[in-house]
């Protein structure tokens, strides 16, 4: 990316917090940070203003710094970050300055006041979070490679899936691949075959797959720090009446949320649509979790869908459409796409089947 991605951030940063009556932010979340300034190390802080933008680090960051950071003066020292802030001096008395309440300590929040009495402190919640929920072309870009990734090696291990195969061997497989071809793994993948795809968020284990399982596949590439997030249910052996009945109710509803997302609609709305689907035909008390979440440099993003959310989608949001009916003892099926929302409509990224596979 190249710094004018990195100033167009910065300007609707100093947008945002001008609309709130704030001079400025000290940031202090690795996510926010990477999103600002290009930064991917462990250890850094960024102080923005309306006129100046700056950058802390220690020494073991030096080098990569200087090759990673757009648009900041940047500081390298030994010390606390705040120390080398108050040895350059670099906050004025009087300002009204934000920090990231969600990822500030008590003990950072002492050292700020008690070292800059003469600031107003304001604590902001997912101000940053916020900014980064709208994605530019070169984030959607990012998430489509990811996306792209994702397809192929789903695709690679599909010949694995068969009675005798562990749930174990499938994930790690797909670990190497995305390593091999992206930055890694997106999350620890899910892979959890028959009783155990009850459990939305099964841990691989030992268990072999058997004829009758469904298999539930829930695993992505990382690309250039941008998450993908795909989810497929696959059969091994022959379908029964009841692996169609289940799988189609939570295609039919995984389609209901596709088609009804667009700029405008509401996050609460998009759970109801796909909740209604799966309750009107006996299945709601098993579908236990959100319709999805925003995607982006983490895995959860804003903005989230379920009944406790007070957003709306907006344009070039990018967010995961992921309804599922979980039945304990017998196992579970999860469709899950990647979508850009646009004005009047969604792109889906995934290209991979929702059609009821089933692997003999």
């Amino acid at each position: 990316m190249n710094n004018k991605i990195f100033s167009s951030r910065l300007n609707k940063l100093r947008t945002v917090l001008s609309a709130q009556g704030l001079d400025g932010i000290f940031i202090t979340n690795l996510t926010s940070i990477r999103y600002i300034c290009g930064f991917t190390g462990s250890a850094a802080s960024c102080l923005i203003t309306q006129d100046d933008s700056y950058f802390i680090s220690d020494g073991r960051y030096d080098v990569q710094s200087n090759k990673q950071v757009h648009n900041m003066k940047r500081y390298i020292d030994f010390g606390t970050h705040i120390s080398i802030v108050i040895k350059n001096n670099l906050i004025q008395n009087g300002l009204n300055l934000a920090f990231e309440g969600d990822h500030t300590s008590v003990s950072q929040y002492r050292a700020m006041t008690d070292s800059f009495p003469k600031v107003v402190w304001k604590s902001t919640s997912m101000l940053m979070e916020n900014l980064q929920a709208v994605k530019d072309e070169s984030e959607l870009d990012a998430i489509r490679t990811a996306v792209e990734i994702t397809d192929a090696v789903y695709a690679e291990i599909l010949p694995m899936l068969k009675p005798g195969t562990t749930e174990k061997e499938v994930a790690n497989q797909m670990v190497l691949r995305y390593r091999q071809e992206s930055d890694g793994e997106a999350y620890s993948p899910i892979v959890a075959g028959g009783e155990n795809g009850a459990l939305p968020h099964a841990v691989p284990s030992d268990r072999p797959f058997e004829k009758g399982d469904f298999i539930v596949i829930d695993a992505a590439a990382k690309y250039a720090g941008y998450h993908a997030d795909m989810t497929r249910t696959p059969v091994v052996g022959e379908a029964t009446e009841k692996h169609i009945e289940i799988y189609n109710i939570v295609k039919g509803s995984q389609q209901a949320g596709c088609d009804a997302a667009h700029a405008g609609v509401s996050c609460k709305d998009m759970d109801t649509i796909t909740r209604e689907y799966i309750t009107e035909r006996g299945f709601g008390e098993y579908y236990n979790h959100g319709t999805g979440h925003g995607l982006g440099l983490e895995i959860h993003t804003e903005p989230r869908m379920s009944q406790l959310s007070t957003q709306s989608l907006e344009v070039n949001n990018v967010v995961t459409i992921e309804p599922g009916i979980y039945l304990d003892g017998w196992g579970g099926v999860r469709i899950e796409d990647d979508v850009i929302i646009k004005e009047n409509g969604c792109e889906i990224l995934n290209k991979t089947t929702k059609e009821l596979v089933v692997l003999n």
